[in-house]
């Protein structure tokens, strides 16, 4: 009787033991959020060095994760493994993603940029896009730099296969690029203008249309449990987007600073290759784009379908919260 009876506390005891993992477990992530930054999101470069979310959250007793998202493909893949709540993108990364199952919303936008780029070393021989064929070409799969080949490829009667695409991330393929390791690369800024003034590497193909937005985005299951958490930072983001509009210059410091560029670069990228005086609110601007690209993800075998990828345009924008933060 005496071994029946330790027997079940010892029982109640683990069982007791594994609630309390659980309710820990829970606690953590009730009383976190975590977000990313990125350089080419200049937004969020204030948003964490001005430490408003912080303020904004700690009388609630949440903490602040911040989490540097090296792509739009590292801050997808971050999403999916629910590693963060709230990411930053390409619209043609998250448009691709939600066409390949990816349960992801886009919430608000952050700028219209000129971020992407293909980009040749000074004096190379290549002087179009025709000269790309047989060519090897840095680029980060999954990402506005990569999608922005893909179109420039294409308008020329080009696809992928055309081409050696070597799969790299941003960095990597700027050093490949000016190692002489590659041909050309698909470049995004910052770094772009720190590879022309630092090496002379020459923008090939400059085409501002075929950038697809810098938009925010959450996971369909973090926007259910908590859209309080998503309007907070989306009113953090307007507030970033009135500040960097009053106060350019200390704008340019912080992404100098926090990107390790010089003043020069820092103030080429914000003030005349990014612009953030657009509306916070996703919609028809940013499917107009989607739809563009979309033959070409297509032909490119980079979504499951055509069907998939007209169903992304009717799901992937959700725009609720965002209209009643900008009004």
């Amino acid at each position: 009787m005496k071994s029946k009876i330790i027997g079940t506390l010892a029982a109640s005891l683990v069982a007791l033991l594994a609630l309390s993992g659980c309710s820990s477990s829970s606690t953590t992530e009730e009383t976190r959020l975590r977000l990313d930054f990125a350089y080419w999101n200049p937004l969020s470069l204030v948003i964490k060095d001005q430490g408003w979310l912080e303020a904004e959250l700690a009388d609630q007793g949440i903490e602040v994760e911040w989490i540097q998202s090296l792509g739009s493909s590292t801050a997808l893949e971050n999403l999916n493994a629910e590693a963060i709540d709230i990411g930053s993108s390409a619209g043609s990364a998250v448009f691709a993603a939600r066409a390949n199952g990816a349960l992801i919303n886009t919430v608000g936008v952050f700028s219209q940029p000129n971020w992407g780029t293909i980009v040749v070393p000074a004096n190379s021989p290549i002087q179009s896009v025709a000269d790309l064929a047989g060519k090897t070409i840095a680029a980060a799969s999954g990402t506005d730099p990569y999608f922005f080949l893909l179109q420039a490829l294409a308008r020329e009667g080009l696809s992928s296969a055309d081409v050696e695409i070597v799969n790299l991330i941003h960095a990597d393929g700027q050093k490949a690029l000016e190692n002489g390791d590659v041909d050309a690369w698909a470049g995004l800024d910052p770094l772009t203008a720190t590879s022309q003034r630092t090496t002379g590497s020459v923008i090939l193909v400059n085409e501002p249309s075929f950038n697809t937005w810098g938009v925010l985005n959450t996971t369909e299951k973090f926007l259910k449990a908590k859209p309080e958490l998503v309007e907070l930072v989306l009113v953090q983001y307007e507030r970033a987007r009135a500040w960097i509009l009053d106060n350019p210059d200390a704008a340019v410091d912080i992404l100098a600073r926090d990107a390790g560029l010089n003043l020069e670069d820092a103030t080429r990228v914000l003030n005349e290759r990014t612009n953030i005086a657009v509306s916070l609110i996703p919609g028809e601007a940013q499917l107009a784009v989607f739809r563009t690209i979309l033959p070409v993800l297509v032909a490119e075998d980079k979504v499951k379908s055509q069907e998939a990828a007209e169903l992304a345009l009717l799901e992937l924008i959700e725009d609720s919260i965002a209209r009643k933060v900008a009004g």
